[in-house]
């Protein structure tokens, strides 16, 4: 029977970069378990016992190892995680790939575990065995109000970007900025880019500015690729409220499309133009200025 031995084997190195040698004989220990039974009793209960051994702390990842992690799974962002996502993830990767009993055992995790068990698998998405099957489980989760599981799925994590069908994403990319979540940490947010989620994205910026309500400045990058004259209306909007970080998304959704006739707005903003130039104006620094100010 096939197991993901060899590749759980990095998520140990993972653990052993940041963990002490008691923790690491436990989970040791409990992988073999988990291995040999395959049931479920040994994953549970290893599960939640993890946190008795690993911290919600963050750890250093070396570059073979970071380099090892990229090479099995593109695009994961491990450096995201805490000691205890890892080693709960390692814990999942021992247990035998026989497709009907993983996906009982799985299932029942998720709905039952609590929020940071949930945090674990949803952040490990991309790692795990049968992905296609996993869609449905990824969708569902973005039910959640609560930002530590939401962002689990939507931010540092490929899988929506790999797996989501447009709809999905869109409703996803739309539920980050209604809770005001940085879009930037969304993987492959311009290669995702559609008209529809431009359209709906310029819709709930009239609703807030018909509540007298401010607009999330990252929004306008999800327009940039379709600036046009009335999309231009909007970002001149923008640029009437004076409010330099407002603006600032604003010059750049301008620069950066391909609307000549909204090119005219840049002249009157060379320290920003160059800025951008300089990429020291650039929608993660806008993102990033933007959590810090609402934190």
């Amino acid at each position: 029977m096939e197991r993901a031995i060899e590749k759980s084997e990095l998520f140990y190195q993972l653990l052993a970069q940041g963990a002490d040698e008691k923790s690491l004989s436990w989970i040791r220990i409990q992988g073999e378990k988990i291995e040999k039974s395959g049931d479920s009793n040994s994953l549970f209960i290893s599960f939640s016992q993890a946190s008795r051994y690993f911290k919600k702390a963050s750890f250093s990842l070396s570059e073979d190892i970071e380099a090892i992690i990229h090479s099995n799974y593109e695009n994961l962002e491990v450096s995201y995680w805490n000691l205890l996502q890892v080693a709960r993830t390692y814990l999942v990767m021992k247990l035998p790939l026989e497709k009907e009993k993983w996906f009982k055992i799985i299932n029942q995790l998720f709905e039952t575990g609590d929020l940071y068990e949930q945090q674990a698998l949803f952040a490990a998405l991309p790692v795990l065995p049968f992905q296609n099957e996993l869609i449905s489980r990824a969708i569902d989760g973005l039910r959640t109000n609560i930002s530590l599981v939401f962002d689990a799925i939507a931010l540092n994590n490929p899988f929506p970007s790999t797996y989501f069908p447009e709809a999905n994403w869109n409703q996803m990319v739309l539920k980050a900025i209604f809770m005001q979540r940085p879009l930037y940490r969304i993987q492959n947010l311009d290669k995702r880019s559609n008209l529809a989620l431009a359209a709906i994205a310029r819709d709930f910026a009239h609703e807030r500015w018909a509540a007298g309500r401010d607009v999330m400045p990252e929004l306008w990058r999800l327009i940039t690729p379709f600036v046009d004259e009335s999309f231009q209306k909007d970002l001149e909007k923008v640029l009437a409220t004076e409010d330099t970080l407002q603006m600032k998304a604003a010059i750049l959704a301008i620069h950066d499309s391909d609307f000549a006739p909204a090119k005219k707005h840049l002249e009157k903003y060379p320290e920003m133009v160059q800025s951008i130039q300089n990429e020291e104006i650039s929608w993660k620094s806008i993102g990033s200025e933007f959590q810090r100010i609402r934190a």
